[in-house]
């Protein structure tokens, strides 16, 4: 898996729940289909009047989810902000194209209310549960790391295994010090919280 491929499965699912920061600091989500996919960035329309817009313009923090058919999840974290207003009109063409239902919405220049969003400093989360063991990753789209999360096992460890007998995709490899594989891990917890020497801790 990766970056791109994380993209296209976004694109063939065609609607994002997408998740704004409202004023008072809580999550207001709603579903959007008007998106433009670039491999560096990624391109949306919604009216200025509309929350979601106002919302984005005071915080640009922006989250999304999809879920495929195979069970697969792609939640997308990035910075949404205008896009430059020479390209106003190119995105906004490209998205009324790929998108026909919108000219029914927004018909002939009532469209010009519209705005198109950029989001950028994009970090994508993959995560797998149609396939054992479960499949996960983190792939950055551009300069912005990616924050990796989960769980890692300290020199601390005894090697007594009892991490291994707790976990529910055994992706943890015996040896003097245990080792989790991250791309497995579920992220549970239940070798954090039965490890009887506290060796295990969140990243």
């Amino acid at each position: 898996m990766d970056a791109q491929t994380c993209l296209q499965k976004m694109k063939l699912v065609g609607t994002l729940a997408m998740a704004t920061v409202d004023e008072e600091g809580c999550p207001q989500i709603r579903c959007v289909s008007a998106v433009h996919y670039e491999p560096d960035a990624v391109y949306f329309f919604t009216a200025r009047g509309k929350e979601m817009a106002l919302q984005l313009m005071r915080d640009g923090r922006l989250q999304t989810m999809v879920h495929t058919r195979f069970n697969e999840m792609i939640r997308m974290n990035g910075i949404a902000a205008p896009a430059p207003a020479e390209e106003q009109e190119k995105w906004m063409d490209i998205i009324f194209e790929e998108q026909p239902y919108l000219a029914n919405v927004y018909p002939g220049e009532t469209r010009s209310i519209g705005i198109i969003f950029k989001v950028s400093s994009i970090v994508l989360d993959y995560f797998n549960l149609g396939v054992k063991p479960i499949e996960r990753g983190v792939y950055p789209l551009g300069e912005k790391p990616a924050r990796h999360k989960g769980f890692r096992i300290t020199d601390a460890c005894i090697g007594c295994g009892t991490c291994l007998s707790v976990c529910p995709q055994a992706c943890i490899i015996p040896g003097d010090v245990y080792e989790i594989q991250p791309e497995h891990c579920l992220h549970c917890g239940a070798c954090a919280e039965n490890c009887p020497t506290g060796s295990v801790e969140r990243l």
